[in-house]
């Protein structure tokens, strides 16, 4: 497995684990107030994630691996 696409796995497995710490804290709400910002801070990041990786995919399309 090339650097790139180690890169781009591990982007996918920290967007998947940031929207599910997102939704852990919106369902269970063990502190109604800190899990709140905490999910909302994860959310984002999680979107972010994405954001980035779609574009790290597409800007590395024409790397030779």
């Amino acid at each position: 497995m090339s650097l790139k696409h180690f890169h781009i796995a591990f982007i996918f497995f920290c967007a998947i684990f940031a929207f599910g710490f997102a939704t852990w804290c919106f369902v269970f709400r063990p502190m109604q107030g800190t899990t709140d910002i905490m999910g909302g801070a994860s959310a984002i990041g999680g979107a972010l994630l994405v954001f980035y990786g779609i574009r790290f995919y597409r800007k590395s399309k024409n790397v030779i691996v």
